[in-house]
C-alpha cells in the first residue's frame, strides 16, 4: 500500500506550534511515501516565514515533499516584488521549479503553479498548463494513482465558495479525465472535502475526484472544523479496478494530537454506467 499525506495552507506566521509539533508525530509514525504542501505555505510571503517553512519540511527526513505556492506565497504589499519577483522568495528556500513532479511505481503526482501576479487570490490555469499534464498523464503506467495539484479548487460544496473557484477549471477537468487523472487535489478554502467530479462536470469519461484539504497548522481555521490533513491510502490492485481511501485526520484540543474523522472509499477503473447502477 502507497500512502500520499495532503498538507495544505499551512501559512508559517500564524503556525500554531502544538499543532505542528503534532502533525510531525503523526508523519514519524506513519511515515507516507510522499508529502504533499498544497499551497499557501506562509502567510505574507515573508522571508522568514518562508525559512520555517522550509524547517518543517527538513524535519520530514527522508519523506519526499512535493511543494507548489498558493496566492498566498507572492508578495501582497511590495508591489515592485509581486510584478517582478513574485516567487524569489519561494524559490530561494524550495527552488526554482515551481511545477514539481513525483513519480513512483504506484504513484504520478503532476503540481501546478495556479498562482498568478496579477490576480489578488484567485488562481488560473493556462491551456499550456492543461496539455502538458495531459501529456504526462498519457504516458502513466496502468498501477499508478494520477494526481494533479492545484491551490484553488476546481469544484465547490458550497454556493459561498463559487467565487474560489480556479479559473479554466471547466476545460482542464475535461482533458484530465479523457487523459487519465484520477484526483485532483487542492486547498485555499481551508474546507475539506472529497467530490466525485463525474457528478459535478458533464460527460466525464472516467470517474475521477476532487480532494480538499482544510489548513493543516494555522490558526486561521474555517467555522468548526479544527487543523486537519488528508492522508490517501492507496492499492494498484492491477489487474483490477485500483482503490483508495481518503482519510481526513484533525487535530484534538483534547489529546493534542492528529486523529481520523472522515473515510472515503474511492473505486477507479471502472465505466461510470456500471459504477452508478443500482
Amino acid at each position: 500500500m502507497t500512502l500520499l499525506l495532503q498538507i495544505s495552507d499551512p501559512h508559517f506566521g500564524t503556525e500554531r506550534p502544538r499543532v505542528v509539533a503534532a502533525l510531525l508525530d503523526l508523519i514519524a509514525a506513519l511515515p507516507p511515501d510522499l508529502v504533499v504542501m498544497s499551497g499557501d505555505l506562509t502567510q505574507r510571503a515573508r522571508r522568514a516565514q518562508f525559512r520555517a517553512a522550509r524547517a518543517f519540511v527538513d524535519q520530514l527526513g527522508a519523506t519526499p515533499a512535493l511543494v507548489v505556492p498558493g496566492n498566498h506565497d507572492i508578495p501582497l504589499f511590495n508591489v515592485f516584488a509581486r510584478m517582478f519577483r513574485p516567487y524569489a522568495n519561494h524559490q530561494r528556500v524550495f527552488g526554482a521549479n515551481l511545477e514539481p513532479e513525483f513519480e513512483s511505481p504506484e504513484l504520478l503526482v503532476l503540481a501546478l503553479n495556479t498562482t498568478r501576479a496579477y490576480r489578488h487570490k484567485d488562481g488560473e490555469v493556462s491551456m499550456q498548463q492543461v496539455r502538458r499534464v495531459a501529456e504526462r498523464l498519457e504516458r502513466a503506467t496502468p498501477a499508478q494513482l494520477r494526481v494533479v495539484v492545484t491551490h484553488q479548487p476546481v469544484a465547490v460544496t458550497r454556493a459561498q465558495d463559487e467565487t474560489n473557484l480556479l479559473h479554466g477549471r471547466e476545460r482542464a477537468v475535461q482533458r484530465w479525465a479523457r487523459a487519465g487523472a484520477d484526483l485532483i487535489v487542492g486547498g485555499h478554502i481551508h474546507l475539506p472535502y472529497v467530490l466525485p467530479l463525474h457528478d459535478t462536470f458533464a460527460n466525464l469519461p472516467r470517474r475521477m475526484w476532487a480532494v480538499q484539504a482544510g489548513t493543516a497548522m494555522s490558526s486561521r481555521v474555517r467555522g468548526t472544523i479544527n487543523n486537519s490533513v488528508n492522508l490517501i491510502r492507496y492499492e494498484p490492485a492491477v489487474p483490477g479496478p485500483r482503490r483508495a481511501v481518503v482519510e481526513r485526520w484533525d487535530f484534538a484540543e483534547t489529546s493534542g494530537a492528529f486523529g481520523p474523522v472522515t473515510h472515503h472509499e474511492l473505486v477507479f477503473d471502472q465505466a461510470l454506467q456500471a459504477c452508478e447502477t443500482p
